[in-house]
């Protein structure tokens, strides 16, 4: 099994990418990739895409076609883009029935994985040190509060550990972020500008 030390860093990277990048595109990705599986959710998809062109393409025919002169061959394009339509509006409800479970599915998930997780570890460890502070280096206030709230004194506690690597792991991601707008920017410069500049 991975250190404390690690396996709390880790879920909190796991924590801030999920949170950055959104749950919603993750969601949305997710739902992507199982629809490129073999199921029936991924043939009621393909299905699905098919009768929308179909709707469409009759659309088209339809509006191309004048109800008054080509009134026969209308009244037949309008039966069945109306028949596909209902087709469509059957497979749409049911795969969007099918989106919102698996959407629930994947947060229960997600949060199991994470938050869950984090909890899991700082209630489950916390009376085991995730480290020992070398000793009569810190005063005894400070050694209190680094062992708060449960774990032995002279050693940092799992929970003072998850809010230092949360800290820790927010400010890195902002100062990486803030280097390559500076970047960026800086490439973007022309050089006409420059040269204006210094003059």
């Amino acid at each position: 099994m991975p250190s404390l030390i690690l396996t709390v860093l880790f879920v909190h990277i796991a924590i801030y990418l999920i949170n950055t990048i959104g749950a919603t595109t993750i969601d949305a990705l997710l739902w992507i990739l199982y629809l490129k599986f073999p199921t029936s959710i991924s043939a009621n998809a393909r299905e699905q895409n098919r009768l929308k062109r179909e709707v469409l393409q009759l659309k088209r025919e339809m509006n191309n076609t004048s109800s008054q002169d080509e009134f026969a061959k209308w009244a037949k394009l309008r039966r069945r883009h109306d028949k596909t339509m209902e087709e469509y509006e059957s497979i749409n409800k049911t795969i969007t029935s099918q989106k919102t479970s698996f959407d629930w599915t994947v947060k229960i998930i997600r949060w199991l994985s994470t938050v869950g997780l984090k909890i899991f570890i700082q209630f489950y460890y916390t009376k085991v040190p995730v480290f020992e502070l070398p000793p009569d280096w810190f005063p005894y206030y400070l050694e209190w509060i680094l062992a708060f709230p449960r774990a032995p004194m002279g050693s940092v506690s799992v929970q003072i550990w998850s809010g230092v690597c949360a800290a820790s792991i927010a400010l890195i991601a902002e100062v990486v972020t803030s280097t390559f707008q500076q970047v960026k920017t800086g490439l973007t410069k022309s050089p006409e500008a420059e040269a204006k500049k210094t003059q």
